[in-house]
Formats: C-alpha cells, structure tokens, sequence
C-alpha cells in the first residue's frame, strides 16, 4: 500500500438555510463566497457586501477586523466546502479509483455550466489575483491546494493498488499537476464559455496515467451507466 500524508480536517460549509436563520457571520461567509468567485477580491468593497446583505457595518467589522480577515474567513470556508466535495466523489468505494475521479470533474462541469462559466474556483481566482501580492494569502491559498492535492493522491494510490495505473506512476507528482492544470483548465473555459479546455485536460491527464484510449472510453461508459 501506497503512505500518504494525513488529511486536513476541517468543518464543513453550513446547509443552506434562509437568509435571517443563519448568524450574521455565517451569511457574510456565504455571500462573500459568491461575490468573490465571480467578482475577485479587490473588485468587491465592504459596502457591495453590506449592501446585498442588509447587515450594519459595525456587525461587520464585530466580526471581521479588516477586509482581509474577511477575505481570509471566505478562503477557509470555500477550501473546507470544496474539500467535502472532493471526497464525496473521491472516497465513493462503490466506484472504481478513476471512476471515482472522472465523477468529480463531470461534477464540477455540470457547476460550471450551472452558474454560465461566471464562478469558477474562488482559490484559483484569488491564487491569480492574489499570490503573487499578499503574503497575507499565499500560504493560506498554497495550503489549501496542497490538502486538495493529497485527496487526490490518496484515489491515485488505490488506483495504482489495484492495478490500474502502473506501479511506476508518481502519485504525489501526479496530483500536483492535476491540481496546476485543472485551475488552468476552469480558467480557459470560463474564458471560451465552454467545457472543451476541460475534457482536453481530461484526456491528457489519463493518458500520462498510462491509461490507454480504451481504459479511458470504459471509465466514461461505467459513468453513464
């Protein structure tokens, strides 16, 4: 059996529940995680937020000191809801290991498609935005990739267990550019409204598993199924 490092654990988003029953912290949460995704970080002010949400300033910053440490609270929240819809698809055992991640991404083309290529991964967006200009939220976005990347080396490992991927495959390496080219991937299909950027990055990712054309035409047809 493949070692792999532990998993992050983490609390997972709040259930939906109407605006006015959740605590006003919780609503700032959700409703920036919206804003954010689809508007970025420097773009939106506290104001739009406050606005659309009918809460107070001083409630706002009751909770959150800055518009950084609201920005942060988003992050965390979106990496721990997003992480709990890793596993649900990558830790169903009633489904073969690369089944399991094919699920996963038909899943995030159907968001895609949902929300008209608007949305997108609010870590990736801000990773672009923001990495490279505040060290306030690099190590936070980079640590959140990497709880994301071990999820799924740990469904590369069984696939590798059971044979489907060759023994030789670096699962670790392997995850890692999973993770580099899907953002590029969402981020080319929300720039040609389309999920083609995401198949072909489908495709090739299989194929430097070393799966053959055919192995990938079954986990296709075990999904339709």
């Amino acid at each position: 059996m493949s070692s792999t490092a532990p998993i992050i654990k983490r609390r997972g988003r709040p259930p939906k529940i109407k605006n006015g029953e959740a605590g006003t912290r919780e609503l700032l949460i959700r409703h920036g995680t919206a804003v954010l995704t689809e508007k970025g970080f420097a773009s939106t002010g506290i104001g739009e937020i406050l606005k659309q949400t009918g809460i107070p300033k001083g409630s706002f910053y009751h909770y959150f000191p800055s518009k950084d440490a609201y920005g942060l609270a988003v992050v965390e929240n979106y990496g721990t809801f997003f992480a709990r819809k890793i596993d649900r698809w990558l830790q169903d055992k009633s489904r073969s290991p690369l089944t399991r991640l094919q699920d996963f991404i038909d899943d995030a083309k159907d968001g895609m498609c949902r929300y008209d290529f608007k949305r997108g991964c609010l870590i990736g967006n801000l990773g672009q935005e923001l990495g490279s200009l505040s060290e306030t939220f690099r190590k936070p976005l980079e640590d959140i990739f990497l709880d994301w990347q071990r999820r799924v080396q740990i469904c590369l490992d069984e696939a590798k267990d059971t044979g489907a991927i060759a023994s030789t495959i670096n699962t670790k390496d392997s995850a890692a550019l999973f993770w580099i080219s899907w953002e590029g991937a969402i981020l080319r299909a929300k720039l040609v409204r389309s999920t083609d950027p995401i198949d072909l990055f489908t495709a090739s990712f299989f194929t430097g598993l070393g799966t053959s054309h055919n192995s990938l035409k079954s986990i296709n047809k075990e999904h339709q199924q």
